[in-house]
């Protein structure tokens, strides 16, 4: 594993992403903080990474403006109007559903602003376990739709086919019954502007 984590750290430097690797949560955490000054305002994509990292309560407790649609007492429109306060943040933080070990990174998003954040934010922060390299793009987008999703859908409880199956049933997911959670498919190939995209690779399991 050691070899394929700095083969990727590689990949990333050539697709002009800063790639780094943490041993555990702890320089997790501090990598973060590090990163985001305090005066800056935070967005962040809904993540099984980064709720075991508990990094958002951390920056919180810090005194960030932190764009949280999760907190309690919002309406359904509030936390959407949250959501995309949140992607213009000036850093955005989540994880990678899959990432392959040329350096792609595959996102699946229900309402896009997990995308629009990752694409458009000043600065984006992405947090993933060694769970998440695989070996190949076909194989990422693979993890994505028939692992990670089914998984999220049962997790929030979204009554999808995948959520009955634990498969990808990508077609049946249409009208007139429409109801699925992976309705954008963002893959990163590489970063046009230099020091805006940084990976954190922690070395444990995070996550889906």
């Amino acid at each position: 594993m050691q070899e394929k984590v700095g083969e990727l750290i590689r990949n990333w430097k050539r697709r002009n992403i800063e790639g780094v690797f943490c041993q555990n949560k702890d320089q997790a955490h501090r990598g973060i903080l590090d990163l985001v000054p305090e005066t800056a305002s935070v967005g962040f994509a809904g993540s099984q990474t980064l709720e075991q990292l508990e990094i958002i309560e951390m920056l919180e407790s810090r005194g960030n403006k932190v764009y949280n649609h999760y907190a309690a007492d919002l309406s359904r429109d509030e936390s959407m109007r949250v959501r995309k306060l949140g992607a213009q943040a000036d850093y955005f933080l989540t994880s990678a559903n899959a990432i392959s070990v040329k350096g792609e990174m595959v996102f699946f998003s229900a309402y896009g602003h997990r995308i629009a954040g990752i694409a458009d934010a000043k600065h984006v922060i992405v947090v993933a376990g060694l769970n998440k390299i695989t070996d190949s793009l076909e194989a990422a987008v693979d993890r994505a739709r028939n692992y990670v999703t089914p998984l999220n859908c049962k997790r929030l409880k979204w009554d999808t086919p995948c959520f009955r199956t634990g498969k990808c049933h990508n077609y049946e997911c249409l009208s007139p019954e429409y109801n699925r959670m992976c309705c954008q498919i963002l893959i990163v190939e590489a970063e046009v502007s230099a020091g805006r995209l940084t990976v954190l690779l922690v070395g444990e399991d995070l996550g889906f």
